[in-house]
């Protein structure tokens, strides 16, 4: 079929073999452990769909998700696994994080990593979903992994995790742990995956659950998922990237982006500004350059201040480094989980909205994102670059 221009910055050109794997799907059950669902950029570096990304980046981190014919028994609010999201594909079939997640047999990922299709991959990470079952299948999955990498990452669910489990799965070969706590504040939690929406999960209970897992892990193994724009502040964002620092965990963070169907498919992302001054904070505090008790911020809680020299504060953002993707690292590279254009369509890339770069911005990128940090405007300019021209 003729290619067409996909969301995550890539042109998948032959739909017609993702058509086919759903239809096979139809015809048999197809579930983890012997099946996962990968990301489409995880698929496309696998060789099992063909498509390029924006800007020649590269995936170094394959991502797997567990998969079963139930689905997710979770209720979050902004998740496209979400059991409250209206669909006319099937829990397996659906799209998640923008894009679509094809199922293949573990076996043929296994016998791929081998080849020269993964020779610059430097980790995979392995993630579950709330399900019965997910327990022992992300077990065996590591198990599994460990023969091909010693870089494996686990995103867990806390709600079925306890201390004992994170013990075994160090054990099975994961030497870094990924809990996905995504909403800023406890009240913002249970209204969106809580109480709120009759869902399983707790913040004490992920809270407890990252405390454990750097206990067993170690400090800066653990890395806590937040998404920027669910309705918090920059103030109490940073504040719980503090806290997450605080008990040695480092933060991973991600902007809003709906999905549609979802309960919040009509909430916007946040402004690029607000996210640019969010990675910026993340950044600092991470690296232990500065902390949110020394930022300062503004009546609406953006910050004006980030508590450190300005010669310091050039240095950072001319770096580029603030605003890269954060993700698990590995002995050669820092962020090895880089998640292409995961929060970002291939527009908002091109017209210089790259949320997270997957690759070190060049000196052009640091100019347009020194425009965006200093952009307080709620309704910012659609084009950042001068090159670019964009027609309503």
């Amino acid at each position: 079929m003729a290619g067409r221009q996909r969301g995550m910055g890539y042109l998948r050109v032959q739909d017609g073999l993702v058509s086919d794997l759903r239809s096979a799907e139809e015809n048999s059950v197809r579930e983890s452990p012997e099946y996962v669902r990968t990301s489409l950029a995880a698929a496309i570096t696998l060789g099992f769909v063909q498509g390029r990304f924006f800007r020649d980046a590269k995936l170094y981190c394959l991502n797997l998700l567990l998969t079963y014919a139930d689905g997710c028994v979770g209720r979050c609010a902004y998740c496209g696994l979400s059991r409250t999201r209206e669909s006319n594909r099937s829990g397996r079939e659906q799209s998640f994080i923008r894009v679509d997640w094809p199922t293949f047999k573990m076996d043929d990922i296994i016998n791929r990593m081998d080849s020269d299709l993964c020779s610059h991959v430097e980790r995979v990470c392995v993630s579950m979903i709330t399900h019965r079952k997910a327990l022992g299948d992300t077990l065996s999955i590591v198990r599994r992994l460990r023969d091909k990498t010693d870089a494996i990452s686990a995103l867990i669910t806390p709600t079925t995790v306890d201390k004992d489990w994170l013990l075994e799965a160090k054990e099975a070969g994961a030497d870094k742990v990924g809990i996905a706590i995504d909403a800023t504040t406890p009240e913002l939690f249970d209204k969106l995956r809580g109480r709120g929406v009759s869902g399983p999960h707790r913040w004490e209970r992920y809270w407890r659950t990252a405390e454990e897992a750097v206990q067993i892990f170690g400090r800066h193994n653990v890395g806590i998922h937040l998404i920027v724009g669910l309705g918090e502040t920059e103030e109490q964002m940073i504040e719980t990237i503090q806290m997450a620092y605080d008990i040695g965990a480092l933060t991973h963070l991600f902007s809003f982006f709906p999905e549609q169907g979802s309960l919040m498919h009509q909430h916007k992302q946040p402004p690029i500004g607000s996210y640019r001054r969010v990675q910026l904070a993340r950044y600092l505090v991470n690296k232990g350059m500065s902390s949110a008790d020394k930022m300062k911020f503004d009546k609406d809680g953006k910050v004006v201040d980030f508590g450190i020299s300005e010669n310091a504060l050039d240095n950072a953002i001319n770096s580029g480094l603030p605003v890269v993707i954060s993700g698990c690292s590995t002995k050669k590279m820092e962020n090895a989980c880089n998640r292409p254009f995961s929060d970002s369509t291939p527009y908002q890339a091109y017209v210089g909205e790259l949320r997270n770069f997957p690759f070190t911005p060049d000196e052009r990128d640091v100019v347009i994102v020194k425009k965006q940090l200093w952009d307080y405007s709620e309704r910012p300019p659609r084009v950042w670059s001068e090159d670019v021209s964009c027609e309503d």
